[in-house]
């Protein structure tokens, strides 16, 4: 089996290397589009052994969200199917040929592997979705994801009953909510968690900020002062549920600890309803429910989340059976990221992409699938 996934990855590499290169080759691909608009100006995403579907779903607050579907060429039969749960800021999952983003590129990866189709959406506001997700809220969010979840069925093509989801950093936390009930949970073969969460979103806000403090420079000393005013500004927000711009008001000897500045509305270009509907999630009994194979993921180099929730992640579901591994990543960052050091990773200072990442997943994907298929 590893030397089958090797082989594989192999091919992709070669392939995704000739696809960005020839623009002939580009123009022989199968893209097949729906009646959503596009609105990126660029050429969709392609491939020269996928069929790419650009088709939608229509989320529970009426707004028609694009769908991004893979499949490869030759498939006969049903195919397991790669669900992605996303990340939290406003970007697209859309890949093009010549994507530069470390989660682009292991999307092309993964669209060109022969056993699995490969599914993505774009939340409300972003890409061809319509909505604004800097006003959109984490539960919108969630029931988009679901719609999307629930409109696998909807392809010959897809075995629905062998749903993989891939969450990647906040999905990396939620996933297990996507499938809601019984049956929709027992449509799902696995997990990939990578740079994930599971305590209190306040337990995050707390952890981030001392890491980012540190980073920053700040003395020991420094860094202590700052947490305990931190203490006080997420509990005020997020456990006493005021808002930021009251609390600032009350207590402005806080205000220069807020990360976004002036902007006492957002944090990471989300609406504050949004965390505070993170709070209000108990992701330890969402994982604790997981009686599948997970495999667990984080960056060695990850300063936006800790090492304690990846591994909690991987407790809560071994303790439903030898089910979970945790894998930290040397060189990496929050994702898929390839950095040479924490500073750098905390500076944004990237190396060049490290394409094994693909292979990681590959890898594990493709025991899993041939494993524990019926």
């Amino acid at each position: 089996m590893k030397l089958r996934a090797t082989i594989s990855i192999a091919i992709l590499l070669t392939s995704l290397v000739w696809a960005q290169k020839s623009p002939r080759l580009e123009s022989a691909m199968t893209v097949i589009e729906s009646t959503l608009p596009r609105k990126a100006k660029g050429h969709p995403e392609a491939y020269p052994n996928a069929i790419v579907m650009y088709d939608s779903v229509t989320a529970p607050d009426g707004k028609h969200l694009r769908t991004i579907i893979t499949k490869p060429r030759d498939a006969k039969g049903k195919l397991p199917v790669i669900f992605v749960a996303g990340w939290l800021s406003c970007d697209s999952v859309e890949a093009p040929a010549d994507t530069k983003d470390e989660s682009g590129l292991v999307f092309r990866g993964l669209a060109q592997l022969q056993e699995f189709a490969l599914f993505r959406m774009d939340k409300q506001g972003v890409g061809d979705s319509e909505g604004d997700c800097a006003e959109t809220d984490f539960e919108s969010e969630l029931t988009a994801y679901r719609a999307a979840f629930r409109a696998v069925k909807n392809y010959d093509f897809i075995d629905a009953n062998r749903i993989f989801i891939l969450g990647i950093s906040n999905g990396g936390g939620f996933a297990p909510l996507v499938p809601e009930s019984d049956a929709e949970q027992a449509q799902v073969r696995g997990y990939i968690s990578i740079g994930g969460w599971v305590k209190t979103w306040f337990e995050h806000m707390l952890e981030i900020e001392r890491r980012r403090f540190a980073l920053m420079g700040k003395s020991p000393g420094e860094v202590n002062d700052r947490m305990n005013g931190a203490a006080t500004l997420y509990h005020e927000w997020l456990i006493e549920g005021r808002s930021v711009d009251d609390i600032l008001k009350e207590q402005p000897q806080l205000a220069d600890l807020w990360p976004e500045g002036k902007d006492h509305t957002h944090l990471y270009g989300r609406p504050l309803a949004f965390y505070q509907q993170l709070q209000k999630l108990n992701l330890g009994v969402a994982w604790s429910r997981v009686k599948v194979p997970t495999y667990v993921l984080r960056g060695a180099f990850d300063w936006m989340m800790s090492r304690e929730d990846s591994e909690l992640i991987s407790t809560y579901v071994n303790k439903n059976g030898d089910l979970a591994s945790f894998y930290e990543i040397p060189d990496t960052g929050h994702t898929f990221q390839h950095y040479l050091s924490l500073a750098d990773a905390f500076k944004g200072k990237r190396a060049p992409f490290d394409p094994k990442m693909i292979g990681l997943l590959a890898d594990w994907l493709q025991n899993k699938a041939i494993t524990h298929e019926d």
